[in-house]
C-alpha cells in the first residue's frame, strides 16, 4: 500500500472557495475509482488553524500501485491538476500501518498530519517504527478518529502520521498541519488492513 500527496500553494488573496466549488464537481469522480483506498481533499486557508498559507493538498491512500500510477500519468485525473496548476511535485510514502477509528462510519471533517524524523545513530530503525506504529495504534481508539495511517519516506527518512478526524483536530494534537477535510472519496476503505503493514 502507498501513500500519496501534492501541495498547491496559492496566493494569498486566492479565493478558496475556487477549490471548494472544484472539489464539489470533482470529488464524487473518485467514489468509485479501483485500486484506491481513499482520497482526502484538504484545504488550509491562511490564518486559519495556523496555517500560513492558502493550500490545496489531496492525500490519498491507494491498495495497487499501477491504479496509482494510472492516476499520475495515464489520465487518471492528474492530469486535470497540471492543466489549471502546472506539475507539482508529489511526495510518495510505503504504508506501515493503517488504523480505523471508532468514528469511522462518520463524514470527516478535519485531518491532521505530522512528520517525524528518523534519526541517524538512534535506536535501531524498525524499533522506532515498532513503537510509532503502537502510538498511531494507540490514538486511532479515540472517540473522533475516522482513520489513521502511518507512512515511511526513505528518500528523506521520515514518517508521517495522517489522521482523518470527525471534527476539528482536538487543541493540542501534535500536527506539523491540519487540515479541512472538503470531501472524502473511500471507495477501497473497507478493505485497509487494519494494523501493521510488515
Amino acid at each position: 500500500m502507498f501513500a500519496k500527496q501534492y501541495e498547491i500553494t496559492l496566493p494569498a488573496d486566492y479565493d478558496m472557495g475556487i477549490i471548494r466549488k472544484r472539489v464539489a464537481v470533482g470529488g464524487p469522480l473518485f467514489d468509485a475509482v479501483t485500486g484506491l483506498g481513499l482520497k482526502a481533499f484538504l484545504m488550509r486557508r491562511r490564518g486559519v488553524a495556523g496555517a500560513p498559507v492558502n493550500e490545496y493538498a489531496p492525500f490519498y491512500l491507494w491498495h495497487d500501485a499501477a491504479a496509482m500510477t494510472r492516476f499520475l500519468v495515464g489520465g487518471g485525473g492528474f492530469q486535470n491538476i497540471v492543466r489549471d496548476f502546472g506539475r507539482p511535485p508529489v511526495r510518495q510514502w510505503a504504508v506501515a500501518a493503517t488504523f480505523r477509528g471508532p468514528a469511522g462510519a462518520a463524514v470527516p471533517e478535519s485531518a491532521s498530519r505530522q512528520i517525524v524524523p528518523l534519526a541517524a545513530g538512534g535506536p535501531e530503525l524498525s524499533a522506532v517504527v515498532e513503537e510509532e506504529v503502537e502510538r498511531t495504534r494507540e490514538l486511532s481508539q479515540r472517540d473522533s478518529v475516522h482513520t489513521t495511517a502511518l507512512a515511511v519516506d526513505p528518500s528523506r527518512w521520515e514518517l508521517v502520521r495522517f489522521v482523518l478526524w470527525q471534527g476539528g483536530v482536538p487543541d493540542g494534537e501534535p500536527a506539523t498541519e491540519r487540515y479541512e477535510v472538503l470531501h472524502l472519496s473511500a471507495p477501497g476503505l473497507g478493505g485497509l488492513p487494519d494494523g501493521r503493514h510488515w
